[in-house]
């Protein structure tokens, strides 16, 4: 399969070469450059990494490599990831401030949903004759009620663990206080794909940041 970053990246770095100061912020905050730039090239891009040079104050050169990460699915992903690593990058260096949540965003809910409600029902569902509880009798005599118990609280302790995760990107970010409630709280219901919401919102609002300033 051909990388279809790597075959753009002679346009790549042309339209590049316009954004010195986008590329000096790359180096200095995912290059780790410390010492004092004059300017910076892009050498080489494809969908895994990016490799600048960039001219020192002093006189030398030093060649960097960044790594995208996760890898760049095709040329349509370079643009939006350029952009929020040109806002992450700005945002490390003090540049501009770190953008502020103020909505909540239902949770785009995935595969792992389903096993959830299944624990949850097969935990709270009482066993008796009624029509609602065949399905939990029916599974719980392929497991014990201690297989049962510890299935709820592994979910309980892996959610209690991600809502936690879910408070710190709050915090960061700034949210008021329902809506900080409202993403804690979907987390600890629905796990993985509420925070990650919340993560998709803030790439979002940072490429929107940097565009209107571009």
């Amino acid at each position: 399969m051909t990388d279809q970053v790597a075959e753009k990246s002679d346009f790549l770095r042309m339209y590049m070469s316009s954004h010195p100061q986008t590329l000096i912020a790359y180096a200095k905050w995912f290059g780790s450059v410390k010492e004092e730039i004059s300017s910076v090239g892009l050498k080489t891009i494809n969908s895994k990494s990016m490799t600048l040079v960039c001219d020192l104050k002093k006189g030398e050169n030093k060649t960097v490599n960044i790594n995208f990460k996760p890898p760049l699915a095709d040329y349509e992903a370079v643009k939006p990831r350029l952009l929020e690593m040109k806002a992450l990058a700005q945002e490390g260096l003090g540049m501009i401030k770190v953008p502020r949540v103020t909505t909540f965003k239902f949770p785009l809910l995935d595969s792992t949903v389903p096993l959830v409600v299944v624990v949850l029902y097969w935990y709270f569902a009482p066993i008796n004759s009624s029509v609602f509880s065949v399905p939990a009798v029916a599974m719980r005599t392929y497991a014990s009620d201690t297989f049962v118990d510890y299935l709820f609280y592994a979910l309980v302790l892996a959610h209690g663990g991600e809502s936690l995760y879910a408070m710190g990107l709050c915090w960061k970010y700034r949210t008021p206080f329902t809506v900080g409630v409202l993403y804690i709280l979907s987390t600890f219901i629905f796990g993985y794909p509420a925070w990650r919401t919340l993560e998709d919102h803030v790439r979002d609002l940072r490429i929107d940041s940097v565009m209107k300033i571009q």
